[in-house]
């Protein structure tokens, strides 16, 4: 069983994008399940309707998942859980208020060193909980910092080991009496028989306190584990809020295709491919976790513009034409003879729309386009370009050269573009509503 878990606290990340993809191939692998969890413990920082932005988003790449659900849907049992290890000494209550946290963490930052949990509490009877619940005394229950190092094997990171003191002691339920985000998970992953844990390393720290928190509960399932180093941005950083790349969203308003995002996402940083432009049934056919390299690559908007460019080239005719409003195959072709120099859904449809727009007579070629219009209303349907062109010239009186730019201007709203002996043939059919 695998998953993906994202939390509903803002748009889409690309690399949370990479995270679901990864999943979801490795699952149809391995003839595994996948399901998806709505991580939403974070109350005061979910966003409505995000969840549901989420489940489009998977519909769109078809990340066909086997279940779905809410995180807090669990809730009662992620704190009878806690509770339990309160019960047997492996958790405690802490009362230390956050301005206490907070000048602690000042203080280890002032010497330049790691912030830890001071210990205060760690030794307070169990029996003070139902005391400090009936007092209203605001308590938070800590997991007792591990005794021995927390090590597991990472597919693409090799053996990792987090040291007990990083663990540290940290909260598994909140004073509000919610669970943090690596309490529920790792319930939840416990409950759900989760086998495989595929994330972005900057979770490593989080994957060993899970861990941790599933050794205490008396989870002993072996379960296999493989972070993912991070997208860079261009100045080498992860990316972030302000990097506009960052979002699935952004993606999708440029006008890049599902197939070209994933075929991308799934190139990065893999160091045995088999083909560089491919579709995600055919990644599953070759994709190997372990080729992942283990630093980080930098975004390449070059790159996938290139990957865009070619799923598009490959893309069938008549269901490329609907994405710009057509049904027909012919249009399909046509705009594909404008992909040597737009690479994305909108740059294309710059090219294409003003061939189909009303046309705007004026500037240098005014005079010569309503002749050439009123021509085309009266002529007959020709399918020779070379015939059409004959036709015009002589109706015309216009040598070839003073009609080509007037021609094209009138046929696709622009001065250059491809060979009008390429385009005619696609656009005959609606020669009078392109030269209207």
């Amino acid at each position: 069983m695998l998953r993906f878990a994202p939390s509903p606290t803002g748009d889409m990340h690309i690399g949370n994008l990479r995270v679901a993809i990864v999943n979801y191939l490795i699952s149809q692998q391995r003839n595994a399940s996948f399901l998806v969890r709505i991580n939403d413990t974070d109350k005061a920082h979910n966003i409505e309707g995000k969840d549901t932005e989420i489940m489009q988003i998977l519909e769109k790449f078809a990340l066909i998942h086997e279940s779905v659900f809410h995180q807090s849907e669990h809730l009662h049992m992620h704190q009878i859980m806690a509770i339990k290890l309160l019960e047997q000494d492996k958790a405690f209550v802490c009362t230390c208020t956050e301005a206490e946290v907070e000048a602690d963490k000042e203080k280890a930052k002032a010497n330049n060193v790691d912030y830890h949990y001071s210990g205060k509490c760690e030794n307070k009877d169990k029996a003070q909980h139902l005391k400090l619940k009936e007092s209203g005394t605001p308590f938070v229950l800590r997991l007792k910092k591990p005794v021995d190092d927390i090590c597991y094997h990472d597919l693409i990171q090799g053996n990792v080991c987090t040291i007990p003191d990083v663990v540290d002691a940290f909260i598994i339920l909140q004073s509000d009496n919610t669970p943090t985000d690596n309490f529920a998970s790792a319930c939840d992953d416990m409950l759900s028989g989760i086998s495989m844990l595929i994330q972005e390393d900057d979770k490593c720290l989080e994957t060993a306190r899970q861990i941790h928190i599933k050794e205490q509960l008396g989870f002993d399932a072996e379960v296999a584990y493989a972070h993912i180093p991070v997208i860079l941005n261009t100045s080498g950083n992860a990316m972030s809020e302000h990097d506009d790349v960052s979002y699935v969203k952004w993606f999708f308003e440029q006008g890049y295709i599902p197939d070209a995002i994933i075929n991308y996402l799934l190139l990065l940083g893999n160091q045995q491919v088999s083909q560089e432009i491919f579709t995600l049934p055919q990644a599953i056919e070759w994709f190997k976790l372990e080729d992942i390299s283990d630093v980080a690559v930098a975004f390449d908007i070059d790159k996938i513009r290139f990957i865009n460019r070619e799923h598009l080239k490959r893309m069938d005719d008549k269901v490329l034409s609907s994405l710009f409003g057509f049904a027909d195959a012919q249009v399909g072709q046509l705009v594909k003879l404008y992909l040597e120099e737009a690479s994305t859904i909108n740059e294309l449809a710059l090219k294409i729309r003003p061939i189909f727009a009303p046309k705007v007579f004026e500037g240098k070629w005014k005079e010569e386009m309503k002749t050439l219009q009123k021509i085309i209303t009266d002529a007959p349907m020709i399918n020779d370009f070379n015939e059409f062109k004959s036709y015009i010239i002589k109706e015309s009186g216009l040598n070839e050269e003073s009609l080509t730019k007037p021609l094209r201007c009138l046929l696709t709203g622009a001065e250059h573009g491809p060979e009008l002996s390429n385009i005619y043939p696609l656009i005959k059919s609606y020669l009078l509503e392109i030269a209207s």
